[in-house]
């Protein structure tokens, strides 16, 4: 279970001792009554965000925590270029053709797309969502299988 965050006004005093004062993180720390290793955090995570002191007047303390705090976004839109599954499902009937083959089509014309793996698992992804063809059989012929005793080669 992750710990309790400082309040906001913890962290303002931190980034004041830091850029302000110059105060190592040890310093701060036992100053504001936090951990060194979570200074270095929140220090961490101010500079990736680009807050020093003096914090903006326009920045209250829901805003800094909204900043320091939260995940960055997804995009809504995929990064890689998705590939057409009905042209990979009707390339694979034909013969000859195998996921590999159309993988490295796949991968010739978008550089950044999908390793091999990951293309065989979105493409069983959405083979999953076909509607399946259903086999309707007298029940009597349910479970029952023909075996073969023997083979004979062609002579």
């Amino acid at each position: 279970m992750p710990a309790e965050r400082a309040p906001m006004r913890k962290i303002r005093e931190a980034l004041r001792l830091k850029h302000a004062l110059g105060l190592s993180e040890r310093q701060i720390a036992m100053s504001v009554g936090v951990s060194r290793s979570t200074v270095a955090e929140y220090l961490r995570r101010a500079g990736v965000v680009g807050i020093t002191w003096p914090v903006p007047e326009e920045m209250d303390d829901a805003e800094l925590e909204r900043r320091l705090f939260t995940p960055p976004s997804f995009e809504a839109t995929p990064a890689r270029a998705q590939p057409d599954w009905n042209h990979v499902h009707k390339e694979l009937k034909r013969r000859g053709v195998t996921l590999q083959l159309l993988w490295e089509e796949y991968r010739a014309d978008h550089v950044d797309g999908y390793g091999y793996s990951r293309y065989c698992k979105l493409y069983r992804a959405w083979e999953g969502r076909l509607s399946p063809m259903r086999f309707h059989s007298a029940p009597s012929q349910q479970g029952s299988r023909t075996q073969c005793t023997s083979f004979q080669a062609p002579s």
